[in-house]
């Protein structure tokens, strides 16, 4: 499923709307495999998911996450982690198997949060909006401790409920947000503003609080991005180029196409 979200938000390929997430995300890159695997004939079992990468192991996910697979029996929790660990890797170059290495390691353990979460993110990634909504929705009853509710709100927007998303970012939970979890929604609600029409009002929440165009990082790029952007479809073209500027001098990442619109108009 594709629609015009990527183009407002000025990525290469789609992310979640905040970085803040357990799960494969905080996976280590893959590491020379050091010697066979005791399960590697289990890895290749069509019940049990799909292979694991070579070089992947268990102890390449985040401390923290492996601390949540605790109450799972040893082998479970390892074939867990190399399953979160494998969606992590792949997530960006293929998140249609980053999906399947998820759902293999919900397979295994329905109950976990980062576990949830990491389904969601991996369907996030592939469009799939609806099942990465009720994943997000999963892990938060399971207690999960990640800023979820931007990428909540950008589902709502991608299954076609701008208003809905609209609604989450004014409610009280939006409201205990801060920093670039706060920027994250902020972008998610322009979207949404914008999906309706409402162009100028998609402007005033890019700019409320007043953006500071010193700020770097790959959060201030996209926001800069969707604020060049919306400007852009205001015919504010001269205003537009200095934001798509300011966003590829604070795109440190390289997470936006900023460069290419800055040729595009200049």
């Amino acid at each position: 499923m594709v629609d015009d979200r990527q183009r407002h938000r000025g990525e290469r390929r789609t992310r979640p709307a905040s970085g803040n997430w357990s799960g494969p995300g905080r996976a280590r890159p893959a590491q020379p495999q050091s010697g066979p695997r005791r399960d590697a004939q289990a890895d290749r079992a069509p019940q049990d998911g799909p292979p694991i990468p070579p070089g992947v192991e268990a102890k390449q996910l985040a401390p923290d996450v492996r601390r949540e697979l605790s109450t799972l029996d040893r082998a479970t929790a390892d074939a867990v982690a190399r399953h979160l660990v494998a969606a992590g890797e792949l997530l960006d170059e293929d998140p249609e198997a980053a999906l399947r290495h998820a759902r293999a390691a919900r397979a295994r353990s329905s109950r976990i949060a980062t576990i949830r979460e990491a389904v969601g993110i991996a369907a996030y990634h592939c469009g799939d909006w609806s099942q990465a909504l009720a994943e997000f929705r999963a892990a938060r009853r399971m207690g999960s401790k990640s800023a979820l509710l931007p990428l909540i709100a950008d589902c709502e927007r991608g299954l076609g409920r701008p208003e809905r998303a609209i609604e989450l970012a004014r409610g009280p939970e939006a409201a205990e947000l801060s920093g670039d979890d706060a920027d994250e929604l902020r972008i998610v609600a322009a979207g949404a503003r914008a999906d309706l029409g409402q162009l100028e009002q998609a402007l005033t929440v890019l700019s409320t609080p007043q953006l500071d165009p010193s700020r770097t990082g790959s959060t201030a790029a996209r926001l800069f991005y969707a604020y060049a952007d919306t400007l852009l479809a205001l015919d504010r073209t001269d205003d537009a180029l200095q934001w798509f500027l300011r966003s590829a001098a604070a795109d440190v990442d390289g997470v936006t196409d900023a460069e290419d619109r800055v040729s595009e108009l200049g």
